[in-house]
């Protein structure tokens, strides 16, 4: 039963990969739906975007949006943040769910655009006992 709820959360998630909507004042262009970097078992930031060239504060910022997502967004509402070198990126988060040794559990997808350029990541993240966020035990 958790199966197609989780792909129908996977969709979901990759469907409003695309709906990105930022602060900036530069004109709103549709753009094709970004290309998947990779599937992570970890949150996106730890696990390192090689294809993508952020400094550290971007990397801080963007782990934030992340564990913001898990920890407060409602299933698909995206969580953005905006670094100081111009990348920025959404985090999308499923709905929570258990797996065997892991009591709480969330899909996610975290879109980011370096020099406009889309990068997404995909992965879950479990809560650990110490109440961190991270990849399933």
């Amino acid at each position: 039963m958790i199966a197609p709820k989780v792909i129908c959360v996977s969709f979901l998630a990759l469907a409003l990969a695309g709906c990105v909507s930022t602060s900036d004042d530069g004109p709103k262009v549709a753009s094709a739906p970004a290309p998947v970097v990779s599937t992570s078992p970890v949150l996106g930031v730890t696990a390192g975007y090689a294809n993508a060239p952020l400094d550290e504060t971007d990397k801080q910022r963007a782990y934030a949006a992340e564990v913001q997502a898990l920890e407060y967004g409602g299933p698909g509402s995206p969580v953005g943040w905006k670094g100081d070198s111009g990348a920025y990126g959404t985090v999308i988060a499923g709905p929570a769910y258990a797996r065997p040794g892991n009591p709480q559990c969330r899909d996610y997808s975290h879109t980011i655009y370096v020099q406009g350029r889309p990068l997404t990541t995909r992965g879950v993240a479990c809560r650990a006992a110490d109440g961190t966020w991270g990849a399933p035990s």
